[in-house]
């Protein structure tokens, strides 16, 4: 008879074999949708503000209100699994995507279409703040590094592979279906998780902090719909008030923070130096990530005079390359320390940045081909072993915030990294404005590879769990 995955034992040392595979293609699933859903509906905007007659500022609230959702709950879902448990945080966002697809997806009006892309973001942010709390409890100890290369590799793949998806669902259908593709990968993590998921450790005497979670939201929300103003020219005096209250707000939540057994905003974490170090090298990783990102497809189709279809075949390489690293850099974690391997997978992709930054309008396709499969190659090179570290350097009891805070310092990096291309593009040259965000991004690379080699010197060997 084989056992129960979801009542083993809290202390297991992972999953038995049966039970790993279907509760990892649980987590994909889910993981994917949540990923792809923060990149799919870019190329969609034009579409939606024609049918819904808004202008193109406001169409863009469809991609930022589910950005700002995910930011400003994540960590209240993270602290929240610490109390309920990771797994049944999971399976709520799992049924919850799938609801607000179908909302989505039926949506006759623009409100209508925002409001359920809000929460729709709050979904997303209950997957992401406890996928890799899950991970670590799901694979053996020995074996943590390659479930975290698994988890690399989808949400590389996802975030590459966004556009290209939606290109080649517009080609056939309408942006309805953008949605509608969730409801079966929403539905394959809601039942091969509830049977195969495991308990997590959980404290149900710990009381939950509504007010730090209020003002974590108005913080970071505001926060950063105060810096997409910044970029969108928005009014000075407006924007320095709104400054003004994210300062005030936040003084009052990190005060709070410091008298918390266990905060909200896991201040207590970021006093470990392997997690500090590991969390901000993340950060300057997904910063440098979203400066090409989005940068290179405008280079390559109002420079290269490429279009949408020949746009998604270069950034393939991307995808293919963290196909092929990500679950390598989990089998070698397992050998060699991760600030290593990760110090180079930075400059890796600090070089692939680099070259990238000098193509021109005569560059073949080869040229730039063979240089966004080196940028992809070096990222996922990285983030396997720093996200492994990460995970792997916080108590076992506090995963669901090690977790969020992991997902936080991808939301971060990727928010910022947006934003700093919008005002790149809107005070640099046309021409050099990809070329310079290029060479911003192998900078912060190159940071990252710092901060990721300065681990060496805080810890002999790889953490263990």
């Amino acid at each position: 008879m084989k056992t129960d995955c979801r009542n083993l034992p809290i202390d297991a040392d992972g999953l038995p074999p049966h039970c790993l595979t279907w509760a990892m293609v649980a987590l994909a699933c889910a993981i994917s949708m949540a990923i792809l859903d923060s990149y799919i509906m870019n190329i969609v905007l034009p579409t939606l503000a024609h049918d819904f007659r808004v202008n193109p500022s406001t169409a863009t609230w469809i991609v930022n209100g589910y950005q700002l959702a995910i930011v400003s709950s994540i960590l209240p879902f993270s602290s929240l699994s610490e109390i309920v448990g990771c797994r049944r945080i999971f399976l709520i966002g799992a049924i919850m995507f799938c609801i607000t697809s179908v909302l989505c997806a039926l949506s006759d009006s623009f409100i209508t279409l925002l409001i359920a892309r809000i929460f729709q973001g709050f979904s997303a942010s209950a997957i992401m703040s406890v996928s890799t709390a899950l991970i670590k409890r799901v694979f053996p100890r020995a074996h943590i590094g390659r479930g975290m290369g698994i988890n690399a590799m989808v949400v590389s793949i996802s975030a590459a592979a966004g556009p290209s998806i939606a290109g080649g669902i517009l080609a056939i259908s309408s942006w309805h279906w953008l949605f509608a593709i969730n409801i079966p990968l929403g539905l394959t993590a809601f039942i091969f998780g509830y049977r195969f998921l495991p308990k997590t450790i959980h404290d149900k005497q710990q009381k939950y902090d509504y007010i730090s979670a209020i003002a974590n939201a108005i913080t970071f929300g505001l926060l950063f719909y105060t810096i997409d103003g910044f970029a969108h020219h928005n009014s000075l005096i407006r924007l320095f008030v709104q400054l003004g209250i994210v300062f005030a707000v936040g003084y009052f939540f990190i005060h709070r923070q410091l008298h918390q057994t266990k905060p909200l905003l896991p201040i207590d974490l970021l006093r470990i130096p392997f997690f500090r170090l590991s969390i901000t090298a993340s950060v300057c990783s997904f910063i440098a990530q979203m400066l090409a990102m989005i940068s290179l497809p405008f280079y390559f189709q109002n420079s290269m005079g490429m279009n949408e279809v020949m746009t998604g075949l270069m950034i393939t390489p991307w995808p293919v390359a963290a196909l092929i690293m990500g679950p390598t850099a989990g089998y070698l974690i397992e050998k060699v320390k991760p600030a290593l391997i990760g110090s180079i997978g930075m400059i890796i992709f600090c070089g692939g940045l680099f070259s990238l930054s000098y193509l021109d309008p005569h560059s073949t396709h080869f040229d730039v081909m063979w240089r966004v499969a080196i940028t992809g190659m070096g990222f996922a090179l990285f983030q396997t072993p720093n996200n492994s570290a990460i995970m792997s350097s916080a108590p076992s009891e506090r995963s669901g915030s090690a977790s969020g805070m992991l997902s936080m310092g991808r939301l971060i990096g990727q928010t910022f990294g947006t934003t700093l291309v919008a005002i790149l593009f809107s005070y640099i040259v046309k021409d050099e404005s990809t070329a310079v965000s290029l060479q911003i991004a192998s900078g912060l690379a190159m940071l990252a590879a710092i901060f990721s080699a300065s681990r060496l010197r805080k810890q002999k060997k790889a953490p263990t769990a």
